[in-house]
């Protein structure tokens, strides 16, 4: 009896160690693995839920895929430290760029680790040095300068100074400020209770504002009507455009920002910016005795060591409080 060819042959791919692995309770490749890509969407999506700005879901958005299209990953087991490193030394950029976007890759792993999709945070170590400069607040009396000069009888200069005492006497972000309203004053206790979707950490703050503000606040606010009606806007914002509508929040496309820009061009003031004027918001408060905490949570940090940087304490300075102590 003649076999009959190709009658009993098995086109069989799966390995052995697929095959033995459901006997021994072992979840298939397939199974087990988390695609990179699926894993970015369900991320992105429970950011958007939690509340995260958009602005950060679309930087979380732009680093992720360019970090796919670089490494070529499937699965997020497929990420390991080399991975990771040619990532960052494939990029042709400053290394404090390659720094931000490590940070959100980290963070994104850090997600997958609490998702229970990664099983060992192996990227806690990765790192990319950077000479970090100490950036100087603002001098008090440069911003007292500015305030002066600056026109208030006209619609702008009244908005820009508003916002300028604003930063210098809250410490708010120039993105929060564009989104703030008036239902964010409370006039009553003379206070800015701030809602989470507004600012970088997400959580609720109050901040003190004195009587100067408030008349400010009184004042712009009768000016802003008299804009939106005559333009037809309808939005509630407190710092609003020429034309009444509300001011793009990223910071460096800011009107208020740019405004200050043009503002330390014509007066011949150094120094003068949003995030400027808030780290002198915070060495003032320094200077008047209140605690590095306090001050970290005015400011909304969730680092201490990032409000320590804000303060740009000199070496004197620092050897002359600790004195104090001994």
């Amino acid at each position: 009896m003649t076999k009959k060819s190709g009658l009993f042959d098995v086109d069989f791919s799966m390995t052995t160690k697929e095959l033995t692995a459901s006997i021994k309770g072992e979840k298939s490749m397939a199974a087990r693995y988390k695609l990179f890509s699926e894993a970015v969407r369900t991320i992105i999506s429970q950011m958007e839920v939690s509340g995260y700005r958009p602005r950060t879901i679309k930087d979380y958005d732009t680093v992720l895929k360019n970090f796919l299209k670089s490494t070529g990953v499937t699965y997020l087991e497929e990420i390991a430290v080399e991975t990771i490193y040619s990532w960052l030394d494939s990029m042709q950029v400053v290394n404090q760029t390659k720094l931000t976007r490590l940070k959100v890759l980290k963070s994104f792993l850090g997600k997958c680790f609490t998702n229970g999709w990664l099983h060992m945070n192996f990227w806690q170590s990765i790192n990319v040095k950077v000479d970090k400069k100490v950036k100087k607040g603002a001098k008090p009396n440069d911003i007292a300068t500015l305030v002066s000069l600056i026109d208030k009888n006209t619609f702008i200069g009244l908005r820009d100074v508003t916002a300028i005492l604003t930063i210098y006497k809250t410490g708010v972000r120039i993105n929060t400020l564009g989104q703030l309203t008036e239902k964010h004053i409370d006039w009553e206790n003379r206070t800015l209770v701030l809602e989470g979707a507004i600012l970088k950490n997400h959580q609720i703050l109050k901040l003190p504002i004195d009587e100067q503000l408030i008349d400010l606040y009184r004042v712009l606010i009768q000016c802003n009507d008299k804009i939106k009606m005559h333009y037809k806007e309808s939005n509630i914002n407190l710092f609003i455009s020429s034309k009444g509508a509300s001011l793009n929040t990223k910071s460096t496309n800011n009107a208020i920002s740019k405004q200050l820009t043009k503002y330390a061009k014509r007066f011949g003031l150094e120094n003068i910016n949003a995030y400027a004027i808030r780290r002198a918001y915070a060495k003032n408060l320094h200077d008047k005795g209140a605690s590095i905490a306090i001050i970290s949570k005015a400011l909304g940090h969730s680092d201490l060591a990032v409000t320590t940087q804000y303060l740009d304490l000199d070496v004197e300075e620092v050897a002359n409080d600790l004195r104090s102590y001994l």
